[in-house]
Order: structure tokens, then C-alpha cells, then sequence
């Protein structure tokens, strides 16, 4: 499979996340329901890297490696702690598209951080996400 086809599974996973999510934090506390989500993210994550040869190259992984990744798994903490107080407080059909800025964030943070180059494309696209999010959350 390439890149497209796994992004689409991911889109697809991300969307069926909001409504599972939905339901589990109806009568908790976002916080826990958090906790216990990643909970099941780390077992189910692990159980895939031991059957396959992913921990065969862990010795291999450099600081800078090992300091970026655990910024990553920081902020997505931080992104499904948000997310899942938003999604109890507001109607997930409100809040997913909100929450999917996060392709404008992206789109800005590759050119500002990463010097990634832009083109009409990228603004055209991330102007587009930006305002059906804007057109979704607000109706």
C-alpha cells in the first residue's frame, strides 16, 4: 500500500475515533477516559512492535531520535486530553472538524519549521480546510 492509502485508513480510524470517543466520555471524567484510552493505545502499540522486527533496530535510535519522539508523544497527549474535554463538552460533529485544524497547523509548522516549500496548493488547501472547519463548528 502507499502513503495515500494509509492516510486514508488513518483519516477513517481518526473518524470513527470521535464517535467511540463520544460515547466512552459520556458519563466520565475526560482525564481518566484519556488515560484510559492511551492506556490501550500502548498495549495494542507494543503487541504490534514485538511480533514484528521493530525492536531489533532500538538500540540503534539516537537521542535526537529518542528527544523528538518524546516530544511528539507529549503533545499527543496534550491534543487527546483536549480533544476528549472537547468532545465532552460539544457535539462530536462539532468538535471533529475543529480539531482537524490541525492539517493548517501542520501545513505552517512544515514551512516555518522544516522549511518545507509551499505552493498555491498547500494555502488553497489549508484555506479550504480552515473555513469549512470554521463553516462546520459555527452551523
Amino acid at each position: 500500500m502507499n502513503w495515500i492509502s494509509w492516510a486514508l485508513l488513518s483519516a477513517f480510524f481518526a473518524g470513527l475515533t470521535a464517535i467511540l470517543a463520544k460515547v466512552g466520555v459520556a458519563r466520565v471524567d475526560s482525564n481518566l477516559a484519556t488515560a484510559l484510552r492511551t492506556t490501550v493505545v500502548l498495549v495494542f502499540t507494543w503487541a504490534i512492535a514485538l511480533t514484528g522486527n521493530s525492536l531489533a533496530s532500538l538500540g540503534a535510535l539516537s537521542g535526537r531520535t529518542l528527544l523528538f519522539l518524546a516530544l511528539s508523544g507529549i503533545a499527543t497527549g496534550l491534543s487527546w486530553l483536549c480533544y476528549f474535554r472537547a468532545l465532552q463538552l460539544g457535539p462530536a460533529s462539532r468538535v471533529a472538524p475543529v480539531d482537524k485544524l490541525s492539517v493548517v497547523f501542520a501545513i505552517a509548522l512544515a514551512a516555518l519549521v522544516l522549511g518545507e516549500p509551499l505552493s498555491w496548493r498547500q494555502y488553497l488547501g489549508g484555506a479550504l480546510i480552515a473555513a469549512g472547519a470554521i463553516i462546520l463548528a459555527c452551523g
